[in-house]
């Protein structure tokens, strides 16, 4: 299965380069039906242009966007934009977004049906399921994301870590590759309500980081493969345009709400992440809503179940094999972070769109230990200089609650010996760690701060450069492993060969301040030797 989903992607890159050379791609070409158009003049002339049958249509599509920033106009499309709302700041290509991100919900304002630039949907639009799926506003589409990265760490696999996204140096390997299904709701009217959904299904070396424990989850914790499958969002949505400027209830798993990078790679500038991303809140199931209460402010409030937690985990007890001070009864919660949680937002947008500023609390409860139950309070900001500059900038604190001490030996004893949530017992690969506390006593509270910067330059409309300077303050360790602070500065190219292909060169490096943080191992109980990483690295993204 891994031979033939690389294998494609070779194949449809290979395809994709050759149909980017000038001999190859042409904007008026004759058609199967003898006429010559050029749909990007001519909208009503794209089903001539595409051909008939399914396969013909679908690289015909890859061949007419070539070059192109944006998929040919069709004249006759409804307004993207409600009127008098803040300008879409920017565009993709070359960015991964055109607003501002702010997360679990459809943006209010600036959402329409079947938008998505899909070669698949072109492909068989022509067809009775094709025409049935434009009726119902009902989209499938995807994308397959190959990689590879050069470094100056040699432990394989795991010794880019605490590097995320490409942690085993020196490898080609497949990311992602996703599929999705979903209805958006159509957020720019005002005068019904409407629905959508979301359901997505992940394949690649990524399920690593949006694994929630209780949902596929043996894959990581019990087996550490190195390729997996998750199901980062499923929700259903309803949009209800008469409570102020439109409110949206997201109901299911999804991803969650604060920071500037995403999970899914079409949705990050650069194809690595921040550690301030890596060791944050990655996905939560329960309801948000999100109320535009004018044009320029949005409030968001939802109750979920926790971070990376099963909804079904709530309230489980499992054995405990070794009572002690820690854990002293004969069982405890399989996940203590697996409970009511608070998630609440508010974003405020000026300046006709060219700033945006989005602080959030998300996952918030006790705190107590779990498998991720980090407690999120930050912001992300936006600036617009002009049309070739921009900046996004975030901030957080987070921390847990009653971490067990690792350099308390009573408590180092129970960890080893099963009596926590978390033990090898439980989690043979990638539990959560305990913390390095200052104290001797058996816990503590695991903070980190972590501040992250893109500095954007978009010097054509399918390039762009982002210059990522980054401080991250593991104080104890939790998060990382390794209780340091951290350097990172990363240069990444975004190029475009079409809305549909991207490819996404880097350079990173990365310095640990106090201690040894590379090279190592912790599944495998070696330790990092090495302070610093320099790494080279290139993704590229095929849409379908």
């Amino acid at each position: 299965m891994k031979k033939t989903i690389i294998g494609f992607v070779i194949g449809m890159l290979t395809f994709s380069l050759l149909l980017g050379n000038k001999a190859f791609a042409t904007d008026d070409v004759s058609t199967s039906k003898g006429s010559k158009c050029d749909p990007y003049t001519n909208y009503s002339c794209l089903d001539n242009y595409l051909g008939d049958d399914i396969a013909t249509r679908f690289f015909n599509y890859y061949k007419l966007e070539m070059d192109h920033a944006a998929a040919p106009t069709d004249p006759k499309a409804p307004s993207s934009s409600r009127a008098g709302w803040p300008a879409t700041p920017e565009s993709t290509p070359p960015m991964p977004f055109t607003e501002w991100p702010y997360g679990a919900t459809t943006s209010i304002g600036v959402s329409r049906p079947n938008s998505v630039d899909s070669p698949l949907m072109a492909s068989i639009g022509n067809t009775s399921g094709g025409k049935w799926l434009q009726d119902n506003h009902i989209q499938i589409y995807g994308w397959v994301e190959p990689d590879f990265n050069f470094s100056t760490n040699s432990r394989r696999p795991g010794g880019n870590a605490p590097m995320a996204y490409m942690y085993t140096p020196d490898t080609t390997q497949l990311d992602q590759s996703v599929l999705y299904v979903e209805r958006v709701p159509d957020t720019v009217q005002t005068d019904h309500i409407d629905w959508g959904f979301r359901l997505s299904g992940l394949y690649g070396q990524n399920y690593r980081y949006t694994t929630a424990y209780g949902i596929a989850s043996y894959q990581l914790l019990k087996r550490n493969d190195i390729y997996g499958y998750d199901f980062p969002m499923e929700y259903g949505e309803l949009y209800i345009p008469q409570v102020a400027e439109g409110l949206v209830l997201r109901l299911g798993r999804y991803i969650s709400i604060p920071d500037i990078e995403a999970q899914l790679a079409p949705n990050n500038y650069m194809y690595s992440h921040s550690m301030t991303y890596t060791f944050d809140n990655y996905t939560n199931e329960g309801l948000v809503g999100s109320l535009a209460v004018t044009k320029n402010l949005t409030l968001q409030l939802g109750v979920i179940d926790g971070t990376e937690a099963a909804i079904w985990h709530m309230g489980e007890k499992v054995h405990n094999p070794d009572p002690n001070p820690l854990y002293p009864g004969s069982t405890f919660l399989k996940d203590p972070g697996a409970k009511p949680s608070l998630v609440a937002c508010a974003r405020y947008t000026w300046n006709n769109g060219s700033d945006d500023i989005y602080p959030c609390m998300d996952g918030i409860n006790n705190g107590v230990w779990g498998y991720n139950n980090v407690q999120w309070y930050g912001f992300t900001y936006y600036h617009k200089f002009n049309d070739k500059w921009h900046l996004s900038y975030e901030i957080y604190d987070l921390f847990q609650r009653n971490v067990a001490n690792i350099n308390n030996p009573t408590a180092a004893a129970a960890i080893v010996n099963g009596g926590t949530p978390f033990s090898p017992q439980y989690m043979p690969f990638n539990a959560p760690n305990g913390a390095q506390c200052k104290s001797s006593d058996l816990t503590c509270t695991a903070n980190s701060i972590g501040t992250v910067a893109y500095l954007n330059y978009q010097f054509s409309p399918l390039d762009n450069i982002s210059f990522r300077p980054e401080f991250y303050d593991d104080q104890q360790g939790q998060r990382t492993g390794i209780k340091t602070r951290y350097l990172n500065f990363g240069l990444g190219w975004q190029h475009w060969l079409s809305p549909q292909i991207e490819l996404r060169p880097e350079v990173d490096y990365d310095y640990a301040l106090n201690k040894d943080a590379f090279n190592g191992n912790s599944n495998r109980g070696i330790a990092p030797d090495r302070r610093y990483t320099l790494l080279g690295a290139m993704d590229a993204i095929v849409h379908f």
